[in-house]
């Protein structure tokens, strides 16, 4: 994707929307400074450009019983592609796992 050309009012509207994705079109107009129509034909184009993906909710942790969040580094003894493939499967499916990145070095994933 080409770089998008963002002016300063694109800006606010990302930083209002990143703030509270539930936020009324209107209230972001009036944040923002500009009339509701401009507003939504700027989250519009946001989001045909693929600068928005979309909107989630964010979850308390501590209310869902995680008390600790703990980062592990993963060394796997084969770097196959199976290999690979198979653990991020794995991780994937495991209820607990919030977030995976594989990384280059001698760790595999963190």
């Amino acid at each position: 994707m080409r770089s998008a050309r963002l002016d300063a009012t694109d800006w606010r509207i990302l930083r209002e929307l990143q703030a509270d994705g539930r936020i009324t079109n209107v209230d972001l107009a009036r944040k923002v400074g500009i009339s509701a129509p401009p507003c939504l034909r700027r989250v519009r184009a946001l989001e045909e450009a693929g600068i928005i993906k979309g909107f989630t909710a964010i979850l308390n942790d501590k209310a869902l019983g995680f008390d600790v969040t703990a980062f592990a580094m993963v060394g796997l003894h084969s770097q196959a592609e199976a290999d690979l493939i198979a653990f991020e499967e794995r991780a994937r499916s495991s209820p607990i796992v919030r977030d995976c990145y594989m990384l280059s070095g001698e760790i595999d994933f963190l």
